[in-house]
């Protein structure tokens, strides 16, 4: 069998150099660190990820119709990825334009069940690769009344995820009957350190609403960390602020729906906040240059 003497694996990932690793091992992380490449911008290793998985949950949205329309627009401005669940692959692929990673998601759940904060797991990472996504994702809610079994599944997607070499981001929301306040920071770090704890390569979750607060959240995570979108926002400048003011505390970008694909010009808003998350432009340099 073959060994590998290792010291170093990608970027700030410094092993033992008395680890000793397999052939298939060093396959394995070859093959996740490439696939994380389709996804995250090499020259930041910060991404804009534009989910698209809202029709489980909530029903056929304005936005997530024309599908290739959509995903046309997000890619021309510039996003590093798109999510979605396994239905919509055939409706969303274009055989032209820009390139674009694909993520699939494989947990969830409706509005109108009566558990609507349990997520089920609906795909694999097998299927993932069969379909030829790039990372596979799964939403856990933290305090749920379901909470051990989704800490059971997203467990078990992990250590799958570690044997095919695929990135998995794990979205970590608190929420639940004991849960007075979702984006109470000390509750929404919990939330995040849990989806790290479980093998999360990236963390989503949701910003704090100030700098301080997020940097604590983004600190006790260790794992990369995502902001998410939230309820669609009326103002573009808050939504580019938010985005602006989660790079200060040390996200990595970030992974935003409703308020991009629902927005008057999908490619406009793409471009803004990619602009801000992998170029380095303010909050208002976006605005003015996408919005204005």
């Amino acid at each position: 069998m073959d060994v590998f003497l290792a010291c170093y694996i990608g970027k700030d990932q410094i092993l033992d150099p008395c680890i000793v690793l397999t052939s298939s091992m060093v396959i394995k992380m070859f093959g996740k660190s490439i696939r994380m490449e389709r996804i995250v911008d090499r020259n930041t290793g910060n991404c804009v990820v534009v989910p698209m998985d809202h029709g489980i949950s909530i029903g056929p949205a304005p936005g997530l119709i024309d599908m290739k329309k959509t995903v046309d627009d997000v890619a021309n401005g510039g996003a590093t990825a798109v999510l979605m669940h396994k239905g919509l692959i055939r409706y969303s692929h274009r055989t032209s334009g820009q390139d674009i990673g694909l993520i699939l998601h494989l947990s969830a759940s409706t509005d109108i069940g009566v558990t609507s904060n349990s997520k089920t797991i609906v795909s694999s990472v097998r299927e993932a690769i069969k379909n030829g996504a790039d990372g596979v994702s799964v939403h856990i809610n933290v305090g749920a009344e379901t909470e051990p079994d989704m800490l059971h599944d997203v467990g078990f997607i992990a250590e799958e995820c570690n044997e095919w070499g695929m990135p998995l981001i794990i979205m970590a929301y608190p929420r639940g009957p004991k849960i007075e306040n979702s984006y109470d920071p000390a509750t929404v770090a919990h939330a995040a350190r849990v989806a790290t704890e479980l093998g999360a390569d990236i963390v989503k979750c949701s910003y704090t609403g100030d700098i301080d607060s997020f940097k604590e959240v983004v600190k006790g995570t260790l794992a990369p960390v995502l902001i998410a979108g939230g309820p669609k926002m009326s103002s573009d400048m808050d939504i580019l602020n938010m985005v602006y003011d989660s790079l200060q505390a040390g996200g990595h970008g970030v992974s935003i729906g409703r308020n991009v694909f629902q927005h008057r010009n999908v490619e406009a808003m793409t471009r803004a906040i990619s602009d801000i998350v992998l170029r380095g432009y303010t909050a208002e340099e976006a605005m003015k240059n996408n919005l204005g």
